[in-house]
């Protein structure tokens, strides 16, 4: 009788099938090969079967694709979408999306120009969301606003949003500034904001972003 196969979500490091290289598994994205062939991301690590593993990146992703690395990984035939770099973009995008909205529903976030600016003279604000679109007039005035308050060289900037996308997770219309204030549900929110910059290759800030992503 074959000997059970070992349980790849529980090891602490996995090698990169794209690029080779062996790092800690929460740097890495798994991928399992589904029933009918197709390969998917599997961000939680919850399903079943062979996972192949990929660098937490769309450089990483791409170049998978490009050596056709999933095929040997699974030593089995797939199917691979090719926007599958895309696909996963999106998943941690709105994971992220999600968390934000679980930190909402805690009361961490104040929405609004005028909210976000009292905020900053008294509450402990964490991050600053500025939707990818708000005006450049409102982010330098908040700017100004967190520097006074004494607190801005340890205050996050998150710009990886575009107002619709803030309005659909937080509930309401026309989110262009929020304030984010502490918490262990904001600390998940910015971890996976860091996990989805490292995969567009950009600062959480936004610097280097298409802004039509």
């Amino acid at each position: 009788m074959d000997a059970p196969r070992e349980d790849d979500r529980k090891a602490p490091e996995r090698t990169c099938v794209a690029t080779r290289t062996v790092r800690p598994a929460g740097e890495l994205i798994r991928f399992v090969r589904a029933p009918d062939g197709a390969v998917v991301p599997d961000l939680k690590r919850e399903l079943p079967g062979r996972g192949v593993w990929v660098t937490a990146s769309g450089d990483a992703v791409r170049l998978a694709m490009k050596k056709r690395a999933f095929a040997r990984g699974f030593k089995d035939e797939v199917t691979v979408d090719p926007a599958l770099d895309a696909v996963t973009d999106g998943l941690i995008e709105r994971q992220t999306l999600a968390m934000l909205g679980f930190a909402n529903k805690a009361g961490l976030v104040l929405a609004g120009f005028a909210k976000v600016e009292a905020a900053l003279a008294k509450e402990a604000v964490v991050a600053l969301i500025e939707a990818q679109d708000a005006g450049e007039d409102g982010v330098r005035k908040l700017g100004q606003a967190a520097r006074r308050s004494g607190r801005s060289t340890e205050m996050r900037a998150v710009r990886l949003f575009r107002g619709s996308q803030l309005d659909l997770a937080l509930g309401r219309s026309n989110v262009v500034h929020a304030a984010l204030l502490a918490g262990p549900v904001s600390a998940a929110f910015l971890a996976r904001c860091d996990a989805l910059a490292r995969y567009r290759g950009v600062d959480a800030d936004g610097a280097g972003q298409d802004s039509a992503s």
